[in-house]
């Protein structure tokens, strides 16, 4: 699988209307046993909860990606660019400035039986 192009697939399709409209973005870190790991970042625009957020946001690459339709979760790693205004200038120096939340969504309730 080809992180690199299913980003910039994303990108182009999904993240603009996001970051333009919304105040967000996300990326897709790895896909490995079934699940994928995304990046999410919150602008100042974005009002919703981390939940609402993950769930959200994970749904949205699942439909979107045929490389991910048969994912059963997904791991979403958020940063809160509202907390803070130091992130902002690490993250446009290309520094990872720490992650505020961690979430996980499984896509099937019948997997925890």
């Amino acid at each position: 699988m080809d992180i690199q192009k299913i980003n910039r697939r994303h990108f182009v399709e999904t993240d603009l209307y996001y970051r333009v409209s919304m105040g967000l973005s996300s990326k897709l870190l790895k896909y490995e046993n079934g699940i994928f790991h995304l990046e999410v970042t919150l602008g100042r625009k974005w009002d919703k909860n981390y939940n609402a957020t993950a769930a959200e946001v994970s749904h949205c690459w699942k439909s979107n990606h045929p490389e991910l339709t048969h994912a059963i979760g997904c791991k979403i790693f958020i940063i809160d660019l509202k907390s803070g205004e130091d992130k902002t200038v690490l993250i446009q120096a290309g520094i990872n400035p720490g992650y505020d939340a961690f979430k996980g969504i499984l896509f099937r309730k019948n997997y925890l039986n």
